[in-house]
């Protein structure tokens, strides 16, 4: 068998089924490997084994109950005692030794409770102009790594005490002065024994978890025969090319895998839904009420409600174009949506420089520069005033139609033997 890579990216807002592909992948494909290579401790990536056990993936690869060791790269966030409680899980599932199933490149930013507290109390402080947030910490982490460097904990650094103290405190004393002056709750930057704990807990982490090299980690995707590149979050909300400001901070494009796979055969799979879906807020142009079952997302938490919609082809072909293009796709859920309804075409007055449109209808996005964010959050509030054309559709022929583009997967439930080739 040839050497091979899948990248598995979301081309929606999330939630499209990249979990459930990856362990059919690592099961159909005979995978060496699986990399998580963008993204972080915010992912929920849900997989139902063939006898039925399920768990949701945060952090540990979604290949692990298929017993396929995983990866996290350079630009993973990493959550110490969330990923500890992860463990415990998949232990109690019957997984012998997650962690011997797991490395992490030692570059990989670490999340802190400063982080989390703080990205929590500024999404609050927000009100009804909330960007949505998994509450994980993510963005706080990503933030600081650009503009408090020396404050950065990284992978590599968990077991040592002296450094952890330090840019914790460090960190402690700069997110307290913030969000006394934003007016928060200052109980977390108060507590007096917190590092200390910290410390303690990340140190029995950083015994336990396997912390490579960057040259190590590109040496162990190089050595694998067949490796899957699993992407988080998706491509809409993705930091460049989302719908500013309701994005996650994190290039949710096919880059990162690409510049790890090496010299193999590529396939960049996107992954999307029979329908539309949105954990949070945001513009979702196809947005109904229609009912469906959703056993592993819930309206709780942090993100708030879990909303769908019809599938959106014009949305469609704009994750497309900003991913630079995908080989084939894969459409998952279809047993819930069997006939539609979709949407390839918008009604509403189109700015060219936003949107071009076929006589009275908007049948695609302008993506704008890369840096420009500014333009990404018009064409967001734009989203909002657009009215959808729908009609009844076969999802799996529609997206073909919408992109030009090969579904080679089908998915009809949450197992591996409920996919198909074709």
């Amino acid at each position: 068998m040839s050497r091979e890579a899948w990248v598995v990216v979301d081309l929606g807002f999330g939630d499209a089924g990249k979990g459930s592909v990856t362990d059919f992948l690592c099961r159909d494909r005979g995978a060496d490997l699986v990399v998580r290579f963008n993204g972080g401790a915010q992912a929920g990536h849900n997989v139902v084994a063939p006898d039925g056990r399920h768990h949701t993936f945060s952090q540990l690869c979604a290949g692990t109950l298929a017993g396929v060791p995983g990866l996290l790269g350079p630009e993973f966030l990493l959550h110490p005692l969330g990923l500890a409680v992860e463990v415990e899980h998949l232990e109690r599932l019957g997984v012998a030794d997650p962690w011997g199933l797991l490395e992490v490149d030692r570059r990989a930013r670490v999340i802190t409770p400063y982080q989390q507290g703080a990205g929590r109390i500024r999404e609050v402080l927000r009100g009804a102009g909330a960007h949505g947030t998994c509450g994980v910490g993510v963005g706080e982490c990503v933030a600081d790594s650009i503009g408090a460097a020396d404050e950065v904990i990284r992978a590599g650094d968990l077991g040592d005490a002296a450094v952890v103290r330090a840019r914790l405190g460090r960190q402690r004393d700069r997110k307290r002065a913030e969000i006394e002056a934003l007016g928060g709750d200052l109980g977390l930057f108060d507590d007096a024994g917190l590092i200390d704990r910290v410390v303690d807990a990340w140190a029995d982490v950083a015994r336990r978890l396997r912390v490579v090299s960057g040259e190590q980690a590109l040496a162990r995707v190089a050595g694998a025969d067949r490796v899957v590149f699993e992407g988080a979050q998706g491509v809409l909300l993705d930091e460049a090319w989302g719908f500013h400001p309701h994005t996650t901070w994190s290039d949710c494009t096919p880059r990162g895998a690409l510049a790890l796979a090496g010299d193999r055969e590529v396939v960049r799979l996107g992954v999307i839904r029979a329908y539309g879906v949105r954990h949070g807020p945001g513009p979702f142009p196809t947005e109904d009420r229609v009912a469906r079952a959703e056993p592993h997302n819930a309206d709780d938490g942090w993100q708030g409600r879990f909303r769908v919609g019809a599938l959106d082809g014009v949305l469609l072909r704009y994750a497309v174009e900003v991913c630079g293009g995908i080989d084939a796709l894969a459409v998952t859920c279809v047993d819930r949506a069997p006939a539609g309804p979709v949407c390839d075409a918008y009604r509403a007055p189109a700015p060219p420089e936003l949107a071009t449109t076929s006589g009275d209808r908007v049948v695609s996005l302008v993506p704008g520069a890369y840096a420009d964010l500014a333009h990404r959050e018009r064409l967001g509030q734009w989203l909002r005033t657009v009215v959808p054309i729908l009609e009844p559709a076969d999802p799996v022929r529609f997206c073909e139609h919408a992109t030009g583009l090969p579904v080679r997967l089908v998915s009809q439930g949450p197992r591996p033997h409920d996919k198909r080739w074709r």
